[in-house]
């Protein structure tokens, strides 16, 4: 079975994810990979994954993945999320963490859990 795996960055997070993304694409390519809109489009542009783009944040992917979530069919979220920074228009990261404890699905939000998230998942 692949593992299903969903990306998203606040705007000022992006370029870190990117790179996260860039140091981990052979394991990452092991899985299919979700992402809201144009997280998933700076990732394709950036590497060789392939990315099954949801909605930008603003437009709900947040909630498609969260759904995906709540269907059984997300295994695990990498949300790299602005602490300090976030804009309104930016994914909430409440929403996503409320269902991912409901149904016991990893979320990292940082870079250090982003780490451990990638080493358990695909060791």
């Amino acid at each position: 079975m692949t593992l299903q795996i969903a990306l998203i960055a606040h705007d000022k997070k992006k370029s870190d994810l990117i790179e996260f993304a860039q140091e981990h694409q052979e394991t990452l390519s092991r899985a299919d990979i979700m992402a809201t809109g144009t997280t998933g489009k700076r990732l394709m542009e950036a590497t060789d994954l392939e990315v099954d783009r949801k909605e930008s944040g603003p437009l709900g992917g947040d909630l498609q993945i969260g759904g995906k979530v709540a269907d059984g069919t997300c295994d695990g979220i990498i949300f790299l999320r602005d602490p300090l920074r976030a804009q309104p228009h930016e994914p909430d990261i409440s929403a996503l963490l409320r269902i991912c404890d409901v149904h016991d699905v990893p979320l990292a939000t940082n870079l250090a859990s982003a780490e451990h998230f990638i080493s358990g998942m695909f060791s």
